[in-house]
Protein backbone atom coordinates (compact mmCIF):
# COMPACT_ATOMS: atom_id res chain seq x y z
CA UNK A 1 0.00 0.00 0.00
CA UNK A 2 3.12 2.08 -0.33
CA UNK A 3 2.36 3.58 -3.58
CA UNK A 4 1.21 7.03 -4.01
CA UNK A 5 -0.21 6.50 -7.77
CA UNK A 6 -2.77 3.36 -6.50
CA UNK A 7 -3.57 5.80 -3.14
CA UNK A 8 -4.41 8.65 -5.53
CA UNK A 9 -6.90 6.35 -7.28
CA UNK A 10 -8.30 5.09 -4.47
CA UNK A 11 -8.93 8.33 -2.95
CA UNK A 12 -10.40 10.15 -6.13
CA UNK A 13 -12.76 6.81 -6.39
CA UNK A 14 -13.86 7.20 -2.81
CA UNK A 15 -14.93 11.26 -3.42
CA UNK A 16 -16.45 10.39 -6.43
CA UNK A 17 -18.63 7.28 -4.71
CA UNK A 18 -19.74 9.91 -1.85
CA UNK A 19 -20.50 12.91 -4.15
CA UNK A 20 -22.25 10.05 -6.78
CA UNK A 21 -24.15 8.73 -3.65
CA UNK A 22 -25.06 12.21 -2.54
CA UNK A 23 -26.35 13.12 -6.27
CA UNK A 24 -29.06 10.39 -5.69
CA UNK A 25 -30.84 11.68 -3.05
CA UNK A 26 -31.74 14.22 -5.68
CA UNK A 27 -34.30 13.96 -8.91
CA UNK A 28 -32.07 12.92 -11.64
CA UNK A 29 -34.37 13.24 -14.68
CA UNK A 30 -33.26 11.80 -18.29
CA UNK A 31 -30.66 13.72 -20.46
CA UNK A 32 -33.50 15.56 -22.74
CA UNK A 33 -34.67 17.19 -18.95
CA UNK A 34 -32.37 17.10 -16.57
CA UNK A 35 -32.53 16.83 -12.64
CA UNK A 36 -30.45 18.60 -10.20
CA UNK A 37 -28.75 15.26 -9.38
CA UNK A 38 -28.03 14.36 -13.02
CA UNK A 39 -24.72 16.68 -13.65
CA UNK A 40 -22.96 15.83 -10.35
CA UNK A 41 -23.81 12.08 -11.00
CA UNK A 42 -22.12 12.54 -14.63
CA UNK A 43 -19.14 14.56 -12.80
CA UNK A 44 -18.95 11.65 -10.60
CA UNK A 45 -19.11 8.89 -13.13
CA UNK A 46 -16.02 10.51 -14.62
CA UNK A 47 -14.07 11.11 -11.75
CA UNK A 48 -14.49 7.60 -10.17
CA UNK A 49 -13.49 6.37 -13.92
CA UNK A 50 -10.50 9.00 -13.79
CA UNK A 51 -9.81 7.22 -10.24
CA UNK A 52 -9.75 3.51 -11.66
CA UNK A 53 -7.69 4.12 -14.58
CA UNK A 54 -5.11 6.11 -12.14
CA UNK A 55 -5.41 2.60 -9.42
CA UNK A 56 -4.55 0.24 -12.60
CA UNK A 57 -1.48 2.46 -14.14
CA UNK A 58 0.09 2.56 -11.04
CA UNK A 59 0.66 -1.13 -11.51
CA UNK A 60 2.88 -0.23 -14.76
CA UNK A 61 4.56 2.75 -13.14
CA UNK A 62 7.47 3.47 -11.09
CA UNK A 63 6.00 3.17 -7.53
CA UNK A 64 6.51 6.22 -5.84
CA UNK A 65 6.75 6.24 -2.29
CA UNK A 66 3.70 8.01 -0.06
CA UNK A 67 4.75 10.83 1.73
CA UNK A 68 2.71 13.52 3.71
CA UNK A 69 3.66 16.88 3.99
CA UNK A 70 1.55 18.60 6.88
CA UNK A 71 2.90 22.11 6.58
CA UNK A 72 1.42 21.06 2.68
CA UNK A 73 -1.98 20.00 3.88
CA UNK A 74 -2.15 22.93 6.03
CA UNK A 75 -1.74 25.47 3.69
CA UNK A 76 -4.04 23.70 1.33
CA UNK A 77 -6.76 23.79 3.85
CA UNK A 78 -5.98 27.64 4.88
CA UNK A 79 -6.32 28.41 1.37
CA UNK A 80 -9.66 26.90 0.58
CA UNK A 81 -11.22 28.33 4.43
CA UNK A 82 -9.48 31.59 3.13
CA UNK A 83 -11.43 31.83 -0.52
CA UNK A 84 -14.54 30.56 0.93
CA UNK A 85 -14.61 33.28 4.43
CA UNK A 86 -12.95 35.84 1.81
CA UNK A 87 -15.72 35.20 -0.86
CA UNK A 88 -18.51 35.24 1.88
CA UNK A 89 -17.43 38.58 3.52
CA UNK A 90 -15.28 40.44 0.86
CA UNK A 91 -16.05 39.24 -2.92
CA UNK A 92 -15.26 35.96 -5.20
CA UNK A 93 -12.08 37.73 -7.44
CA UNK A 94 -10.59 38.40 -3.81
CA UNK A 95 -11.13 34.89 -3.16
CA UNK A 96 -9.69 33.33 -5.58
CA UNK A 97 -6.46 35.55 -5.85
CA UNK A 98 -5.92 34.14 -1.92
CA UNK A 99 -6.75 30.99 -3.38
CA UNK A 100 -3.93 30.93 -5.77
CA UNK A 101 -1.73 32.53 -3.86
CA UNK A 102 -1.98 30.42 -0.55
CA UNK A 103 -2.11 27.42 -2.37
CA UNK A 104 0.90 27.64 -4.39
CA UNK A 105 3.15 28.08 -1.25
CA UNK A 106 2.76 24.05 -1.03
CA UNK A 107 4.05 23.14 -3.84
CA UNK A 108 7.98 23.06 -4.97
CA UNK A 109 8.33 26.13 -6.88
CA UNK A 110 6.80 29.39 -6.47
CA UNK A 111 5.86 31.67 -9.37
CA UNK A 112 4.71 35.06 -8.83
CA UNK A 113 4.10 35.35 -12.60
CA UNK A 114 2.31 31.64 -12.81
CA UNK A 115 0.28 32.84 -9.96
CA UNK A 116 -0.99 36.03 -11.60
CA UNK A 117 -2.22 33.85 -14.81
CA UNK A 118 -3.42 31.40 -13.36
CA UNK A 119 -5.68 34.10 -11.39
CA UNK A 120 -6.73 35.96 -14.16
CA UNK A 121 -7.65 32.69 -15.75
CA UNK A 122 -9.58 31.73 -13.37
CA UNK A 123 -11.17 35.15 -12.91
CA UNK A 124 -12.20 34.73 -16.41
CA UNK A 125 -14.13 30.87 -16.29
CA UNK A 126 -15.78 32.92 -12.87
CA UNK A 127 -16.77 35.81 -15.25
CA UNK A 128 -17.96 33.31 -18.25
CA UNK A 129 -19.53 31.00 -15.86
CA UNK A 130 -21.66 33.74 -14.37
CA UNK A 131 -22.67 35.90 -17.51
CA UNK A 132 -22.94 32.67 -19.97
CA UNK A 133 -24.23 30.27 -17.30
CA UNK A 134 -26.37 32.62 -15.19
CA UNK A 135 -25.00 31.45 -11.83
CA UNK A 136 -25.10 34.14 -9.27
CA UNK A 137 -21.30 34.52 -8.01
CA UNK A 138 -20.56 37.18 -5.56
CA UNK A 139 -17.54 38.60 -7.58
CA UNK A 140 -17.72 42.26 -6.86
Amino acid sequence: MNNRNFVRGVVIMAIALLFGGVAFSYSLGNLARSGPGLFPLMVSGFLFVIGLITSARSFFVERLPVDYGVKNIVLILLSLIGFAVISEYINMILGIIFLVFCSTFAGTSYSVVRNIKISIGLVLVAFAFKNFLGLNLPLY
